[in-house]
């Protein structure tokens, strides 16, 4: 597994810099996770000094209210912040991780959860995030909510959210970081981060250990 060790200040400190805009074209944008030369090699960083889990209290696809920390204590737990119109790199990344997800055992797929927060709060309800979600894997929790609750909650994993904006073309974009943060079922700390270049292989191959609370 391609991997590299990294502080989460540093991670932090480099997500005031690079965001990425989904479907933006822009050579320049990069994720927040990119914090060095050689990090766009590297699929899986494992950090020195893990996330804590943001206390993030949202509503599911049900309408629901889903507190994060209580829905997800003791589990193996992917978080990634995005949007369900985004052409390319957030249905890339879930289709990644839903595809490597099946390859596990029905009980390490029963144990796993998969997050994804809606960054576009306002065109992602409940019923719309739900409906995306069903054509990729039923078993990922799409969470939606007030924007700026999303982007505190992003902003303590070291991801940047900024508000939907309209681009050249009339198009609605959200700007976002694109890493996936992995959290332990031991600690519940966010211990491992993928960014956009992580690969179904790349998840196939690390699932079964995070599953389990190991570094890949």
């Amino acid at each position: 597994m391609r991997k590299k060790t990294f502080a989460a200040a540093a991670l932090l400190a480099a997500a005031s810099l690079t965001l990425s805009a989904c479907g933006s074209g822009a050579d320049s944008d990069k994720p927040v996770t990119m914090v060095s030369e050689d990090t766009a090699q590297q699929a899986a960083t494992v950090l020195d000094k893990p996330f804590e889990k943001p206390d993030l209290v949202l509503t599911d696809t049900q309408g629901k209210k889903y507190d994060l920390r209580e829905q997800t204590a003791g589990r193996p737990t992917l978080v990634y912040f995005g949007y369900t119109h985004c052409p390319d790199v957030c249905p890339l990344t879930m289709n990644n991780i839903a595809v490597a997800k099946k390859q596990l055992s029905q009980a390490e797929q029963d144990k796993l959860r998969v997050v994804f927060v809606s960054t576009d709060p306002e065109r992602d309800t409940p019923a719309a995030l739900g409906k995306w979600i069903k054509g990729i894997d039923p078993q990922i929790v799409g969470l939606t909510g007030d924007f700026d609750t999303v982007q505190a909650g992003a902003r303590t994993l070291g991801i940047s959210i900024d508000p939907p904006t309209k681009d050249k073309n009339g198009k609605i974009v959200s700007t976002h970081g694109t890493q996936v943060v992995a959290f332990s079922p031991k600690s519940d700390a966010g211990y491992v981060l993928y960014g956009e270049d992580a690969t179904v292989d790349d998840y196939t191959e690390d699932l079964p250990k995070l599953v389990k609370g190991e570094n890949p």
